[in-house]
C-alpha cells in the first residue's frame, strides 16, 4: 500500500515537512560518501529554515503536556496495556524535559557558526558549492568519513529534541484514526464531514494500482480525485488524466 497524507492545519503541515527532512538526514548520515554527507548538511539547513518559521518548540511542548495529561487519566484502566502506557508516558516526559532545557532559538548554534552560514549561503545558489567557490568546504568533504560524521552529528544534536517531539505527536495523531474502505466511482469520491473534526487525512492505495489521489478538503467536505499517468507514462508530455476505473482505497481521519 502507498500512503498519502493530507494535513488540515498549518502546524501539521510543518510537522510533516520536518519529519520528511529528518528522515532524509538520517538516510544520508548512514552512508559514508562525501556526496551523502553534503546532502545531509543541506537537509539540516532545511530543517532549521522550516523550524524557524514558527514557534514549534512551544507548540510541541504544549501538545506533549496535553497528551501526557490524557494518558495519565488512563492509568489503572483495564482496557489499556499499562506497560505500554507507562513507556509512552516516559517517552513524552523525557522529550518534554529535553525541549524545556533548550533555551536558545532552534538552529541558533548553526546561525552563530560563520563558516556554516557561508556554506549555506553558497548552497542556496545552483552549483554554488563548487570547490573554487568554497575551498574550505571542499577540504571538509575530503576529510575522513568519521570526522565528517562527527561534525554532522554535532550540528544535528541540538535539533534532536524537536525531532523526538514531532515523532511522538505524529505517531499519536496517526494512531488516533480508524481506517475504512471506500471506492471512488470512476475516480471521484466526495464525503460530507458532518461536523467531523480532523487534523490529518490519510489515503492508502494498493501499490499495484496506477492511481494517484488529489485531495482537497475544508470543514464541510472531503473531495478526492484519482488520476493516472498519461498514455506515454512519466517520460511523456501527456498530462495526468482522471481515472476512468473504480478505485478502491482506504481512508482515515486522524485527530488528537
Amino acid at each position: 500500500m502507498i500512503t498519502y497524507e493530507y494535513p488540515l492545519s498549518e502546524r501539521i503541515r510543518t510537522l510533516l515537512r520536518l519529519e520528511d527532512l529528518f528522515d532524509k538526514t538520517a538516510f544520508f548520515l548512514a552512508r559514508d560518501d562525501p556526496l551523502d554527507h553534503h546532502a545531509a548538511l543541506l537537509s539540516i539547513f532545511d530543517v532549521i529554515d522550516v523550524a524557524g518559521r514558527a514557534d514549534l518548540k512551544s507548540d510541541l511542548m504544549q501538545e506533549l503536556e496535553r497528551q501526557r495529561q490524557v494518558l495519565v487519566g488512563l492509568r489503572n484502566s483495564t482496557e489499556v496495556a499499562q506497560n505500554t502506557l507507562e513507556s509512552v508516558l516516559k517517552e513524552i516526559e523525557h522529550t518534554h524535559a529535553a525541549l524545556s532545557s533548550n533555551l536558545v532559538k532552534t538552529g541558533q548554534h548553526v546561525r552563530e557558526n560563520e563558516w556554516l552560514m557561508s556554506v549555506k549561503s553558497r548552497t542556496n545558489i545552483p552549483g554554488g558549492a563548487c570547490e573554487f567557490d568554497l575551498p574550505s568546504y571542499h577540504f571538509w568533504l575530503h576529510r575522513p568519513a568519521q570526522a565528517r560524521l562527527a561534525d554532522l552529528n554535532a550540528w544535528l544534536g541540538p535539533l534532536t529534541p524537536l525531532r523526538d517531539g514531532l515523532v511522538i505527536v505524529l505517531r499519536l495523531l496517526r494512531e488516533s484514526g480508524r481506517p475504512a474502505s471506500f471506492t471512488a466511482m470512476q475516480g471521484q469520491f466526495q464525503q460530507m464531514l458532518s461536523g467531523k473534526v480532523a487534523q490529518l487525512i490519510r489515503v492508502r492505495v494498493a501499490d499495484d494500482q496506477p492511481f494517484i489521489p488529489e485531495i482537497s478538503a475544508n470543514k464541510y467536505a472531503l473531495m478526492i480525485r484519482f488520476t493516472a499517468p498519461g498514455a506515454g507514462g512519466w517520460s511523456a508530455t501527456n498530462r495526468p488524466r482522471q481515472a476512468e476505473a473504480n478505485v478502491p482505497f482506504e481512508l482515515t481521519y486522524c485527530n488528537l
